[in-house]
């Protein structure tokens, strides 16, 4: 099992290789823009063609890219939906550039309209990119179930799934996103019975990645409040839990935790996770 972070590539891509060997990090996951702009990415070819070799030389890998945060496939307004669109096209285009897996995002919210009335939207949405865009993966990311987002069930992740009809298209699962939509990871039983929902509704062959954070909020609370390992409502054994279930044993864990000086996942929660993985024999 490997473990990581997602890390700035501020100062240039190849510097997010070098902020990752600092923590200890297996893998990555980068932002190829700011996450609140439309802006899209200014890396040279020559830039992305060093960071694949840099990140070949330190054995980074699988390496993720996250979508822009201001992405809503799921919005009534036509103008969104086709910015978000573009941006995700762009996106995915620099992710097989720079040798990555695929593109992580958030699908949106539907405000109000009802996941059924958007869910024909997703679809054509995500197949447009993919037709453009012929390489990497667009990877769906479940939500907290704050508001009227989409994905905060594994249904609705199903659904879209089935009806792209891309193998394409995969899934990463945000611990604390998992807690706060009311999927209780704290215990080995409650893990069990949400990856059988998972299998049940999504296939764990879609699975290729975990977002490793614990929560601020309590179960169910619908709230996306990220915290340190151990120090929020799943705890330590919750990520024991979720660490020893085979269905995760070859899913690589990224942080994307506050910190314990607030600037982001560090070597310390970089660490925990590595031990409580050794813990349970996960690694």
């Amino acid at each position: 099992m490997k473990i990581g972070a997602h890390v700035s590539a501020a100062g240039g891509l190849e510097k997010s290789i070098d902020r990752a060997l600092a923590l200890g990090a297996e893998t990555i996951q980068i932002f190829a823009t700011g996450p609140q702009s439309w802006r899209p990415s200014t890396h040279s070819d020559g830039e992305i063609a060093a960071f694949r070799r840099r990140a070949a030389e330190a054995g980074i890998s699988p390496i993720f890219v996250h979508g822009v945060y201001l992405i809503n496939l799921a919005s009534t307004d036509p103008v969104l939906v086709n910015r978000s669109v573009g941006s995700l096209k762009q996106y995915l285009a620099f992710a097989a550039k720079a040798g990555a897996a695929g593109v992580i995002f958030h699908i949106g919210s539907h405000k109000g309209a009802g996941f059924p009335a958007v869910l024909p939207q997703i679809v054509r949405a995500i197949g447009e990119v993919l037709q453009d865009i012929p390489e990497a993966a667009l990877i769906l990311e479940n939500s907290a179930g704050q508001g009227d987002s989409v994905g905060s069930r594994f249904a609705e992740i199903g659904a879209i799934i089935q009806a792209v009809g891309s193998p394409r298209v995969r899934v990463c699962l945000d611990t604390c996103h998992c807690f706060a939509a009311g999927y209780d990871v704290r215990t080995p039983s409650g893990v069990a019975a949400m990856v059988a929902e998972f299998e049940r509704e999504v296939g764990l062959e879609r699975l290729v990645a975990v977002h490793a954070n614990d929560s601020k909020a309590g179960l169910g609370a619908g709230v996306d409040r990220h915290e340190n390992i151990g120090l929020g409502q799943i705890g330590e054994d919750g990520f024991r839990a979720v660490l020893a279930h085979p269905a995760f044993r070859g899913t690589p864990f990224i942080l994307e935790v506050p910190g314990f000086n607030g600037e982001g996942p560090d070597k310390a929660n970089v660490e925990i996770l590595k031990r409580l993985a050794a813990e349970v024999g996960a690694r």
